[in-house]
């Protein structure tokens, strides 16, 4: 599915990546490993006459991420040389479509509107799942706020951990325009989470967990009281796919499965686990 109209953007929104976004894109990400060759060298040739044509997106993607800089220069240099603004055109929006994902970040202000696990979103799906009511929270991955802007109408105090500082800008000019008073947004990842140990009752992502499954649910696990939970809260998606219309009360790793009927009238499962320390 198409997020966005690469038409509407420049190659330039790439210098509006983080550093872990340019990490996954030239190194580490799951195209790297599971694409077929064929993909993986048409992509090469794209970017290298689109960094090519735009040497300031390249200069900056290798001083972001220096541990790429090597990959960066080598895509360049090895590349066709191509001067036809069609055809470098071409290539800028076939590798804007493939990093969709991170281009639409660029963007916040559209994403309510264009990603469908946002608009329509019904919160009182987060509410049945805990009972937010003067707790102290922490959302991860906390995107333009779906999670975070929900909790902070019961919860005492809500911390929103977004590494993409597109992001956090936006929920940041939220608070300030809608006045906001117990809602404070900082850096982090998933996997490097900012708070001491035993900090929170209730820690809560959707649409985050799973590239490092264990370590990510650790690291949450760590930061939250004993008797806390965590939580797992995803958007509502169109799928194409059939849910089962049961699952196991219990899943094989301590995670409950709440039920729920989502927008589109499919079944939905959200997830919780008590924390026991």
């Amino acid at each position: 599915m198409a997020w966005i109209n690469p038409n509407d953007y420049s190659f330039n929104n790439f210098l509006l990546f983080e550093r872990f976004q340019i990490n996954m894109l030239f190194k580490s990400g799951d195209f790297h490993i599971n694409a077929k060759q064929d993909k993986k060298e048409k992509w090469a040739r794209n970017m290298g006459i689109a960094l090519n044509a735009n040497p300031i997106v390249l200069w900056y993607l290798q001083h972001r991420c220096p541990e790429c800089a090597n990959i960066i220069a080598e895509l360049a240099a090895n590349a066709p040389k191509v001067t036809n603004t069609i055809q470098i055109r071409e290539a800028e929006n076939k590798l804007l479509l493939h990093s969709q994902d991170f281009v639409i970040y660029t963007t916040p202000e559209v994403m309510d509107d264009k990603l469908e696990w946002i608009k329509g979103w019904n919160k009182e799906q987060l509410f049945e799942l805990v009972d937010l009511t003067d707790k102290t929270v922490l959302d991860i991955g906390s995107g333009t706020g779906r999670l975070v802007f929900a909790a902070a109408e019961k919860a005492a105090g809500v911390y929103a951990s977004e590494p993409v500082g597109t992001m956090r800008e936006f929920m940041r000019d939220k608070i300030k325009r809608e006045g906001i008073k117990n809602v404070r947004v900082l850096d982090g990842l998933v996997t490097e989470i900012s708070f001491l140990d035993d900090t929170f009752d209730v820690v809560m992502s959707g649409h985050v967990v799973g590239d490092e499954y264990d370590r990510e649910i650790a690291e949450m696990t760590r930061v939250c009281k004993n008797g806390g939970w965590l939580i797992s809260c995803d958007g509502d998606e169109m799928r194409n796919d059939e849910q089962p219309s049961s699952k196991p009360a219990v899943d094989e790793n301590g995670w409950e499965n709440v039920r729920c009927i989502d927008r589109f009238g499919q079944v939905k499962y959200n997830q919780r686990k008590q924390v026991v320390k």
